[in-house]
Order: structure tokens, then C-alpha cells, then sequence
């Protein structure tokens, strides 16, 4: 994979107006909104991290692989047969097929996840492919007139407006495309895709302008059974628009998808989720995040800390994951999936289709949002439980294909979906959060680091002309080392993550014990720095067990970091209690990441959901008596 840096392909004015828009979006110049807020602590440019040889490495390489074996006018046809234009590609299958009202949201995916490798790798095939593709857009939004493109006709909004349904999802599809077309502008400097981008702002101008505010409440009002009036994250994008334009226009227009009627009572910490479907709204609360940057507003900030914290403790699985059934509702697919239930009720959910992949992916997101404005340690805790457990697990690391639920109950496979016939949103979003790895491992305040996770990688923190290069396989070996590089001596302020399930983490600065870090904490590293310095990080590896919250009987098992599903075609009701568990788990095989269970007699063979691939499975297991 080619690693240099990804302007290396573009032309001069690319690369200064790519330059410019990384130091805006890192808080380096004035940006509308409060994004430059000191107290932050901000992520890297996606180019400063790269990911070093690693298994996590591999993901990577696979989803590239995967975005370079799609045909881009197979992904193209929809948008131009919509205009008029001809094609003669293979329509492609899934969502995208030529009949289903979702065509073209794949695409959106598509177009911010290569952009990511672009702008990372520079990678020169994928860099011609989205300028063509841009380029191959504008025709088709020339074609229709009026700023808009997509690749359903414009009725689908008429519908919409006047029955507040009956069409599936048109502002969903439009968001993704929009957002696409916006990081497309953002990673690889591309004028042309953010010229479109604000055709087609315009255009949802036009029609909301037409409209009365009743109208809207109807047609934005996304609470039943998995609404097809979904709107995605359309307040998201035109934020993060408006923080570029700096367009009145752009951010009256995020403010109309924002919705009161979920955003008031969130700030005033009032747990409406049950029966809602989860993805629908989870987008949403990233669309305030992204609000409260660009306006400071409090409402904001209320709604999305609170959301997180009713998220994470009343109505997400162990894995940080969540969506279920909705037992109350008729549609037959709300009994199976892809909503949340009543809080702390989960017990009796673990239906063969929960853990929407969209859902792993954007709560993910969101919780690396939260430590932005915070700090706080236990941000990072779970946002490590989600990329290893979640997201991780959502990949066939032999394939590269993904699944569009994470089944967690016993016993359960894994169903991946068609990486060349079944696209759906969930792949989407997969290849999304594959493209972005690197993210959230470090993050910066002027001249303090964090470092949130321990994954191979080389760091350029260009503000203090120091660069990082951390090595270790945490899983397998429990350490990770950190190595800096410097021309001049500096003071630097180093806050390492000590995770929650980490009892007792030594660490050593140039072979000398420098402490003992206290889980679910950072520990602190401050003095001067030299070339060549060198920290080690030995954490303690543990079985943990991690019962159901309303069901003691029912428990999960962890070691470290990984979550461990048990090796079985059979459903599992192990004979002791939680503590019998702990005592009967054993490390088999170390560095293939094997464990086994002696369990009065039985014995069972696990290992981490994220090795998982096509055979049967049990996370969430049964015992015979209550846990301690």
C-alpha cells in the first residue's frame, strides 16, 4: 500500500485549498461555530495517523481492497439513467437495485470512505476513480436542473411532502450523497464535488422554503416502526457545510432537521428512546453534536451528553452496541430488529438481528465526539469496547465482507452480506468505519497528547514537529510501546489511557518505572522530551464476566479488551454461577487468541467475536444460578 503523503497526486490549487480546509477543520484558523474551543481536545487530520503493520492494519487493507474491486459505472448507472443519461453498466443489487427507493445511498458511502483512503494514502487509483465519478455527477445534475442529483426522481420529495410517507427515505439517501460529495471536498480538495454539494443545498432550500412548519413537523416526524420518511443525518451535513460557507442559509436549513420534538426532551434528560428506531435518531444526536460546535447553543450540548449516557446504560448490549425488537409494534420486521426497547429491558431481545452495523458505527463515532468537548476517561473506555467488540466484529477478516446485524444471543452466525450483489446501508457504513481506523487513537491540545488507544501506528503531530511511532500487539503480548522522534528537545505533556478493565498497568519511561495507572483514568506523563524516548505500557490482562442488566442469569465474558463468544453450534446453560465462570476460564493459546471454559465437566473452546466468521457462536450465555 502506498503510504506517501495524499497530496502528492493533486494539483497546486488543491493542495492549498486542501491545506486550508485540514487547518480549519482542526481548529488552527477561525471557524464558524466554536470548533477552535482551547478546552477541546482535538482528533488529527486523517493523513497524520497511519496505521503500521498490524492486524488492524489487514482490516484496513481488506476494505480498500474492496472499494477498488467495484466498477464505478455500476455505481454510476442509477444516477444517470435518473437523468437521462445513458449507461449501459450492470445495475448493482441490494438497496441500490433500480426499483428500491434507496438507490444511490451506497454511493454517498462510497465516495467519504475513498476520499479517507485518498486523502491517508494518496492512493492514485482511487484519487482518478472520485474525480471521475465527480465529474460524471455534475453531468447528471446538469442534466435534471435545478441543483438537484440523485438517483430516484425528485417526486419521491412530493410524495413525500403531501402523505408524509409512502416513498422510502428520500432525505436519507440525499444526506449520504451530500455528505459524500462534502468529504470528497474536504479530503481531497475537489472544487467541483463541493459545487455540486451546494446544488443541491439549494435545492432542499427551494423545497423547504415552500412549506409551512405543520407540514414539516408531519414529514419530519420519524416515530414509527422503521419510518420511511427517515431523514438521516441531513442536520449533520449542513452544519458541517455551514462551517465551511458560512451560509445563514445552510444553517437555518440544519436547524429545520433538527426536530424538537426529540431534541428538548433529551436535554431535559428524558429517556424517550423505547420503540423509536434506532438509527433513525442516533444520526440526529450526531447532527446536534455537530450543532453545538457550530453554535455554541447549550440545548445542544445537554441533549447529546444525556442521549449518550441513556444510550450506553439503559438500552445498549455489552459490546456497546444496540437496536432490537420492538414488541409492541406490528410490522413484522419491528419484531426482529433495528429499534430500541424499554430502558434496561434487553434481556429479551437477543433475536437473531440486532446490533445494526450502522448503529456500532455511529455510536462509535459519536462517543469520540463526546471526548472532543470532555476529556473524560470514560469516553475512551468505551469507545475501545465498541471498536474491538462492535465495529470490529462486524468485518469477515478472511473476505472483508460485513454483516448488517451482530447477533449476540446463543446460539448464532454471522451473515454476511454479498460484497458485489447486497448493498445495503449497512455495508455502507462498514466500509466507513473501515476506511477511518486510524481515527480517535490520538488527540491534542496544545501541548498535551492523548492517547486513547493502543494500535500500531506512526503519528505526525506537526504542531510540535514530533512524530510517535507506537509498536506492541496489545492483545497478544499486554504492552505497547511508544517512541519519539524529535530534532529539539520539548515539553510535553503525555495523558495515556488506562482502561477500566486494566487492574494494575505499570508503565516505564526509558526502562525506568516511571508509575502505576488507575483504571478508567489517564496517567500522566509531563517533563521534557528527547529523540529517542521511549514509554512501555504493561497492562493486566483479566477474565471478567459481565451479566445482562436485567437478567443476572444471562452473562457475557470478556478478556481484556476482547469479548469472547463461545465455540458451539448448541445453546449454552452453563452449571455454576458468574464466579464458578471466572474460575473455569483459561488462556489456551496466546498468540492465536484461543480460551476455553471448564464447566463442571464440559468443556468449551472461545474466542473473540472480531475472529469470528462463519461458524456458530454464543456471546450472551445462561447460567443455572444467579450471578454474585
Amino acid at each position: 500500500m502506498q503510504q506517501s503523503s495524499p497530496l502528492f497526486k493533486m494539483k497546486s490549487s488543491n493542495k492549498i485549498l486542501l491545506l486550508l480546509l485540514s487547518a480549519l477543520m482542526a481548529g488552527n484558523l477561525s471557524a464558524k461555530g466554536i470548533g477552535d474551543d482551547k478546552s477541546r481536545a482535538l482528533s488529527f487530520p486523517v493523513e497524520d495517523v497511519v496505521l503500521q503493520p498490524s492486524w488492524v492494519q489487514q482490516r484496513e487493507s481488506l476494505n480498500i481492497a474492496w472499494m477498488k474491486s467495484l466498477d464505478a459505472d455500476r455505481l454510476l448507472h442509477n444516477f444517470r439513467v435518473n437523468a437521462g443519461l445513458p449507461s449501459s453498466a450492470e445495475p448493482l443489487g441490494g438497496w441500490e437495485a433500480p426499483y428500491i427507493g434507496l438507490r444511490g445511498h451506497f454511493v454517498g458511502h462510497y465516495l467519504s470512505a475513498a476520499s479517507s483512503v485518498v486523502r491517508k494514502y494518496g492512493d492514485s487509483f482511487l484519487h482518478d476513480r472520485l474525480d471521475y465519478m465527480v465529474a460524471e455527477l455534475a453531468k447528471c445534475q446538469s442534466a435534471l436542473g435545478d441543483g438537484y442529483l440523485s438517483a430516484f426522481p425528485a417526486t419521491d420529495f412530493d410524495v413525500l411532502e403531501k402523505v408524509f410517507g409512502g416513498v422510502w427515505a428520500p432525505y436519507y439517501t440525499y444526506h449520504k450523497i451530500m455528505q459524500g460529495l462534502l468529504d470528497v471536498y474536504r479530503n481531497t480538495g475537489n472544487r467541483q464535488a463541493y459545487d455540486i454539494l451546494l446544488g443541491m443545498a439549494d435545492y432542499v432550500d427551494r423545497r423547504m422554503s415552500r412549506l409551512d412548519e405543520a407540514t414539516i413537523s408531519k414529514m419530519l416526524y420519524t416515530v414509527q416502526a422503521n419510518p420511511s420518511n427517515e431523514a438521516g443525518a441531513m442536520n449533520e451535513v449542513l452544519y458541517e457545510l455551514y462551517a465551511i460557507s458560512h451560509d445563514e442559509k445552510h444553517l437555518k436549513l440544519a436547524r429545520i432537521f433538527d426536530r424538537d420534538w426529540f431534541l428538548r426532551p433529551l436535554a431535559a434528560n428524558e429517556d424517550i428512546l423505547s420503540g423509536l428506531h434506532a438509527n433513525t435518531h442516533l444520526v440526529l444526536v450526531n447532527g446536534f453534536a455537530e450543532g453545538y460546535d457550530r453554535t455554541g447553543n447549550p440545548l445542544y450540548y445537554d441533549a447529546v451528553s444525556n442521549f449518550w449516557e441513556m444510550l450506553l446504560s439503559a438500552h445498549a448490549y455489552v459490546n456497546g452496541s444496540s437496536s432490537g425488537p420492538r414488541p409492541n409494534a406490528t410490522t413484522p420486521t419491528s419484531l426482529t430488529s433495528e429499534h430500541w426497547g424499554l430502558p434496561g429491558h434487553l434481556g429479551n431481545t437477543l433475536t437473531r438481528e440486532i446490533a445494526e452495523s450502522c448503529v456500532s458505527h455511529n455510536t462509535q463515532k459519536l462517543t469520540a465526539h463526546l471526548f472532543t468537548w470532555t476529556r473524560n476517561p470514560k469516553y475512551a473506555d468505551a469507545y475501545m469496547n465498541t471498536f474491538y467488540n462492535a465495529v470490529m466484529a462486524l468485518q469477515n477478516h478472511e473476505t472483508g465482507a460485513c454483516v448488517y446485524h451482530l447477533p449476540l444471543g446463543s446460539p448464532r452466525q454471522k451473515k454476511y452480506l454479498d460484497s458485489q450483489a447486497d448493498f445495503k446501508c449497512c455495508n455502507g457504513s462498514s466500509i466507513e468505519a473501515f476506511s477511518l481506523l486510524n481515527n480517535n487513537i490520538y488527540f491534542h491540545s496544545g501541548d498535551t497528547l492523548w492517547v486513547n488507544q493502543y494500535i500500531p501506528t506512526l503519528l505526525n503531530w506537526k504542531d510540535r514537529r514530533v512524530s510517535l511511532t507506537q509498536t506492541g500487539d496489545l492483545l497478544r503480548d499486554h504492552k505497547a510501546g511508544i517512541t519519539l522522534s524529535m530534532k529539539k528537545s520539548s515539553k510535553l505533556v503525555l495523558r495515556l489511557f488506562i482502561p477500566s478493565w486494566s487492574k494494575q498497568t505499570a508503565i516505564f519511561v526509558n526502562g525506568e518505572r516511571a508509575g502505576t495507572g488507575t483504571p478508567g483514568s489517564f496517567f500522566t506523563l509531563q517533563r521534557k522530551w528527547s529523540d529517542g524516548d521511549r514509554i512501555e505500557i504493561r497492562f493486566d490482562f483479566g477474565f471478567r464476566i459481565e451479566p445482562m442488566p436485567d437478567d443476572d442469569r444471562t452473562i457475557a465474558v470478556f478478556y481484556g479488551p476482547m469479548l469472547l463468544a463461545f465455540q458451539s453450534p448448541d445453546e449454552i446453560w452453563l452449571k455454576g454461577s458468574a464466579s464458578d465462570v471466572v474460575s473455569g476460564l483459561k488462556v489456551t493459546d496466546a498468540q492465536n487468541l484461543v480460551f476455553s471454559l471448564d464447566d463442571g465437566g464440559t468443556t468449551y473452546r472461545l474466542k473473540p467475536l472480531f475472529e469470528v466468521t462463519d461458524e456458530p457462536y454464543s456471546v450472551y450465555v445462561r447460567t443455572r444460578k444467579l450471578t454474585e
